[in-house]
């Protein structure tokens, strides 16, 4: 029987088939690991996301609207309201004046808890739309009651103790003024305590949610009293004036505080402990 010896032709067939397998299979390789690199190369890349983020300086001695721990109904109603527009909020705890200053100078984006009156709207940027409004009354000591009814019949020369910086309304001037009253100023609500309880100054002006916190906290709720009314303020967080989009924050926070009156949080952040 007669073996037949393979034709070159058959031969180069025989030899090109695996050649072909192996291109074909080195390719598939190639495209596999491409695939993988790229999708990699995506997984370390950040995500890119539309949310901004602004800095703003909160007084650290307001409890319970705002505390030296960078907490309070200031600081969960401002958060809140942004996060609607997805404006993220960072905070930068510091003495009430240091944050009145930095927000003028531009150092951050807006300052917490500025009372809106006509001293404050000549250096700030507001929105329509208060926090809140806090009352504040003078207080004094209860064996040591003032001979007043209220702020206008204040004897002449009464010393007041008030903070550094605050804003006591648009008629406080007018009656330092009218009253010949001895104003004090100190740094917090302790110092200003303090002095009420040993004589310094016949009463304090304090905001009434703040003095009772401090007057729990210090133990002499009993000795220090209300006496009568000083003023309610429509509270705002106010903007930099050097910041170019100052005007657009007011409008978001508008309408983020808007949005939490609507949907019902905005009573559950102010009543939160």
């Amino acid at each position: 029987m007669r073996v037949c010896s393979p034709t070159r032709n058959e031969f180069q067939r025989v030899v090109k088939l695996p050649l072909t397998l192996l291109f074909a299979t080195f390719l598939q390789i190639a495209s596999v690991g491409n695939n993988l690199s790229f999708a990699q190369e995506s997984q370390n890349q950040p995500v890119q996301s539309s949310s901004q983020s602004i800095t703003l300086a909160a007084e650290d001695s307001w409890p319970p609207f705002a505390n030296q721990f960078g907490q309070g109904i200031s600081h969960r109603l401002i958060a809140a309201a942004f996060k609607q527009s997805q404006v993220e909020v960072n905070s930068l705890v510091v003495p009430y004046s240091r944050a009145l200053m930095m927000a003028e100078k531009g150092a951050v984006d807006g300052v917490f808890n500025v009372t809106r009156e006509a001293s404050t709207e000549q250096r700030f940027v507001f929105g329509n739309t208060p926090l809140f409004v806090a009352k504040a009354s003078f207080y004094q000591r209860k064996q040591r009651p003032l001979i007043a009814a209220n702020k206008w019949e204040l004897p002449k020369g009464t010393v007041i103790g008030v903070i550094k910086s605050y804003e006591y309304g648009d008629e406080f001037p007018e009656l330092v003024k009218k009253r010949q009253l001895n104003v004090v100023t100190v740094a917090n609500q302790q110092q200003l305590i303090n002095l009420l309880m040993i004589g310094r100054i016949d009463a304090a002006v304090m905001f009434d949610l703040v003095a009772q916190e401090n007057l729990q906290k210090m133990g002499v709720s009993d000795d220090v009293i209300s006496a009568f009314n000083n003023h309610s303020s429509e509270i705002y967080l106010a903007f930099s004036k050097e910041n170019p989009k100052a005007a657009q924050l007011a409008k978001e926070l508008d309408q983020g505080l808007t949005q939490l009156k609507a949907n019902g949080q905005y009573q559950q952040l102010v009543s939160a402990k």
